[in-house]
């Protein structure tokens, strides 16, 4: 799930809880659900029958436009066609709580029966989404959760990523780079956000219990992207001798590849997460970067029209669902991209593999 377009969306969560799930492999939800992979998510030839007969209709609300965001929606307007719901309605909030507040207003006069939504602030959102839940449309939400928003009673589900896996999957993947001994630098997302600390802690259990011969040796916390080049200088003027760096999302790596390109450095590997043209196109150039990990965002548009149809028969649902995640490197990049994002890499990264 592409950071750029979820930090705003910040979801506080005790550190406990999330130490908690980087030692136990798992992810859990903001409130510590536990999770359910997308694809134990199903529905019988009879209730898919009962769905089609409905004529129910959605809509979905973003909170911004992307190439995420068109997988996730890629993913959930073909469910829905398979289940007999006709979507009525797509809005982008484009970062803006008020928008998305004036998005609701607008989007009920059409009547929905189901609404797929990333609430931008979980309290503005807490206020914006009442309407619709006292008009008893089915709330399917993307990762994050309005304030005090209760399970079964005012949303169907909570859907996002394996947090753990994709931090797991930059561990193993820097490890192997790096042929499982040396030093590196960990930059972790430097605020309480369960998506991202769920994720960047991950890699740091991965790498302290399951690469003895691997040592962190700097970590840094970043909150702001535009000095992730300024905070690579600093740990490599400390580290010169670094075999590798995982930094916490696409958009910092970015910068840390130029400060790597800066210096000359040619030999410290990097992985990260979330797929970025610039990013994979370093990747397929034999750059500095060893691998991304990245989520199946169709997929999660899948799981959330599902979950809606649960929703609309008065199925239980699980809490809080996940959808898998897989290694992008060189060697399946092309692949890579079309499962994750439904759709081409980059002309850019297509070439340079020519």
């Amino acid at each position: 799930m592409s950071m750029k377009t979820l930090i705003p969306a910040l979801a506080v969560v005790g550190m406990a809880l999330l130490r908690t799930s980087a030692f136990a492999g798992e992810t859990v939800g903001p409130d510590g659900e536990k999770a359910t992979p997308a694809s134990e998510l199903k529905l019988a030839d009879e209730e898919v029958a009962k769905l089609k007969g409905g004529k129910f209709t959605a809509a979905l609300l973003w909170h911004t436009s992307s190439d995420f965001v068109n997988a996730v929606t890629a993913g959930a307007s073909d469910e829905f066609t398979r289940l007999g719901i006709t979507v009525v309605a797509e809005a982008d909030a484009g970062f803006d709580a008020a928008k998305q507040k004036s998005d609701v207003e607008t989007i009920l006069a059409k009547k929905p029966n189901v609404i797929l939504t990333l609430p931008l602030d979980p309290v503005t959102a807490a206020e914006a989404f009442k309407p619709a839940v006292e008009s008893g449309v089915k709330i399917v939400l993307l990762s994050n959760k309005p304030k005090d928003f209760v399970q079964g009673r005012d949303y169907v589900a909570i859907v996002t990523d394996d947090l753990f896996a994709m931090g797991k999957r930059a561990a193993d993947a820097l490890a192997e780079a790096i042929g499982k001994k040396g030093k590196v630098a960990w930059i972790y997302h430097d605020a309480q956000y369960y998506v991202t600390n769920q994720r960047d802690n991950a890699f740091k259990a991965t790498i302290e219990t399951s690469y003895p011969d691997i040592q962190i040796v700097a970590s840094q916390g970043i909150s702001d992207p535009a000095r992730a080049e300024d905070l690579a200088n600093a740990i490599l003027l400390k580290n010169p001798d670094l075999d590798g760096i995982y930094v916490t999302w696409a958009e910092p790596a970015e910068g840390v590849l130029a400060a790597l390109r800066a210096a000359g450095n040619t030999r410290t590997k990097v992985v990260t997460l979330d797929l970025s043209e610039p990013v994979g196109l370093d990747m397929v150039k034999d750059g500095s970067v060893a691998a991304i990990a990245a989520d199946k965002a169709y997929e999660l548009g899948r799981a959330m029209a599902t979950a809606a149809g649960y929703g609309l028969l008065g199925k239980q649902a699980p809490a809080f669902v996940v959808a898998p995640t897989l290694t992008v490197t060189k060697d399946n990049v092309i692949a890579g991209w079309q499962e994750s994002l439904h759709r081409a890499a980059p002309q850019s990264i297509q070439d340079a593999l020519k």
